[in-house]
């Protein structure tokens, strides 16, 4: 049997520890890929803790989600196929691919239609079951590898997230004429993507806000028309009015908090739409009447699909699309990069390379 180590999550809220096991023998459609890159999410922030911020509510816990402990996180992959199950026709070992994480039921009409991220009982990888943070990752089904053969396995893995989960936040918000405004709230790894791959899908003006000066010049550098720093109250979303020419009528959320929901719908022109792909948490409150006398579509995006990943890849492989900022580290400094991440100092993303240190 193979051995796998990786550095698992024990207990919430406490550092990872390193581990080793056995990895069984493959199911007919599984595949066994050796991860080359892992992608430290903001969403691990989370999981590592335990919770997610539910405002007034309280909290809902990974427990209540069905994660259980010990549990290896990662849900950014690339690597190669070491083995695979007998009843795989596609990948073979070798083989460089990209691993799509957020896998459903499988049964519901939303699976079906590979909307994976539309599914109530998904089964993601790095939450449900084991992740990247390894030297080893078993993939239920080779439907859910995309080949990245060519690729820099490092500035790909962000897509299985960060690229998908903006871009599909992107499709809903829409296309904008040219004269009209796209605001990206957050110049964390999710906004400099959105910035990118905003760019690729031929939005003409974008502005990108962050309340760090040094995020606001790699959003600059992404292709971002203007920026804007959002630290403060009221003023800024008159600042952003202006800012739009009164013209902003598509707002990505890509942090996700009651500050820059107030902001987004203070400052959006009438008909205009606000797309919420962050989870920092809190709540959500507006004045009920806005919704009909701004015509305002307010709305969440959940990840993204498998069709999605493989677009971007396609995208990035035709030079469309700028990578973000990346930064590479072994696997056993995870600790002190997601402490880094927790205290806003990571740039871009840090992906860990496990062949480097486990």
């Amino acid at each position: 049997m193979t051995k796998c180590e990786s550095y698992d999550l024990t207990a919430w809220g406490k550092p990872f520890e390193k581990a080793v096991r056995e990895i069984p023998d493959l199911p007919d459609k599984a595949v066994l890929v050796k991860v080359t890159a892992a992608g430290l999410c903001h969403s691990d922030l989370h999981i590592k803790k335990g919770f997610m911020d539910l405002g007034e509510r309280g909290k809902l816990t990974f427990t209540q989600r069905g994660a259980q402990l010990p549990l290896t996180l990662g849900h950014e992959i690339a690597g190669t196929v070491e083995a695979t199950g007998a009843s795989v026709t596609d990948v073979e070992p070798g083989q460089p691919v990209v691993v799509f994480p957020w896998i459903g039921c499988r049964t519901c009409l939303a699976c079906d239609e590979d909307r994976e991220s539309d599914c109530s009982a998904m089964r993601i990888i790095g939450i449900h079951r084991n992740g990247g943070f390894a030297t080893h990752v078993v993939v239920e089904d080779e439907k859910f590898l995309v080949d990245i053969g060519g690729l820099d396995p490092a500035i790909v893995a962000p897509y299985a997230c960060s690229g998908i989960t903006v871009y599909n936040g992107l499709l809903k918000a829409g296309l904008t004429r040219p004269d009209e405004w796209l605001a990206i709230l957050g110049a964390g790894g999710l906004g400099l993507n959105a910035i990118a791959i905003a760019r690729a899908m031929d939005f003409q003006n974008i502005i990108a806000l962050d309340i760090d000066d040094a995020k606001l010049e790699s959003a600059a550098q992404m292709g971002a028309d203007k920026t804007l720093n959002s630290t403060g109250g009221e003023a800024v979303a008159e600042a952003l009015k202006e800012a739009t020419d009164n013209k902003l009528f598509a707002v990505l959320d890509t942090f996700g908090s009651e500050h820059t929901g107030a902001l987004a719908v203070s400052a959006l022109a009438k008909a205009g739409r606000y797309v919420v792909v962050g989870q920092h948490g809190g709540d959500f409150k507006m004045p009920q009447i806005w919704l009909p006398q701004k015509a305002m579509t307010v709305r969440g995006s959940h990840v993204g699909n498998s069709g999605h990943l493989r677009t971007l890849i396609d995208m990035y492989r035709q030079g469309k699309l700028k990578p973000i900022p990346v930064e590479t580290r072994p696997l056993d400094q995870v600790n002190e990069a997601i402490a880094e991440l927790e205290s806003g100092k990571v740039l871009g993303r840090i992906v860990f390379e496990p062949a480097k240190g486990v």
